[in-house]
């Protein structure tokens, strides 16, 4: 065990610097896919069929792709459309298409959780339907959501692993290359999993607080 905490303090920068590229893929993801998961979820509850039908065709198809195949396809099949992406942009956009899919369900949930009296009362007062959207509807829709979202949002981090199989030097990435180049995969794996607990277990009980909290709130 002794021998196992002096590799890991040998080994710990490499893998917290790949972590934080773990990181800023997850929140760039985030940053897109979220705004793209709201326009999805205004789209599928628009009156126009085109609109609707292409973003219901979005959301299946995005969501019905494991995000592995969706990485992989960004990064080895769009070059054969002569789009070549880095492994980063691949695996930003990858997972923003992932999170856009995803979140526009749990917006489109919170959306419609809404009452119907605030939606007349809106109504009744002379509000544009951009209006009664933007002061009405969306503070109370995304209230509800937030608590999902930031659940998401934990899972999109850990799906970041997934982008070893693009070489992205992540941190799982960074863990085999440990474990290939000293034949010691499992307490470099060892080592990447308690960093990736050690965010994600506080950030996840946080959300329940969180989650609690509110609940208790719009009762």
């Amino acid at each position: 065990m002794i021998e196992y905490l002096d590799l890991w303090r040998e080994w710990l920068p490499t893998l917290l610097g790949g972590f934080a590229l773990s990181l800023k893929v997850a929140g760039l993801s985030l940053l897109l896919g979220i705004p793209l998961g709201l326009l999805l979820a205004l789209g599928v509850q628009a009156k126009s069929r085109p609109v609707k039908l292409s973003s219901l065709a979005f959301v299946e198809l995005s969501r019905g792709t494991p995000a592995l195949v969706l990485l992989q396809f960004a990064y080895y099949g769009l070059p054969s459309a002569g789009l070549t992406l880095t492994s980063y942009a691949s695996a930003v956009l990858a997972l923003a298409c992932c999170t856009g899919a995803y979140t526009s369900e749990i917006i489109r949930g919170g959306l419609e959780s809404v009452a119907a009296g605030q939606k007349e009362a809106a109504d009744a007062i002379g509000l544009s339907q951009i209006d009664a959207l933007r002061y009405i509807i969306l503070p109370q829709g995304l209230m509800v959501a937030l608590p999902a979202l930031l659940g998401f949002s934990i899972t999109i981090l850990q799906s970041t692993s997934l982008c070893f199989a693009i070489t992205l030097p992540e941190l799982i990435s960074r863990a085999y290359s440990i474990g290939s180049s000293t034949f010691l995969y499992l307490p470099a794996l060892i080592l990447a999993g308690v960093i990736y607990a050690a965010v994600c277990v506080p950030a996840t009980i946080a959300v329940g607080k969180l989650e609690d909290r509110l609940s208790h709130h719009t009762r």
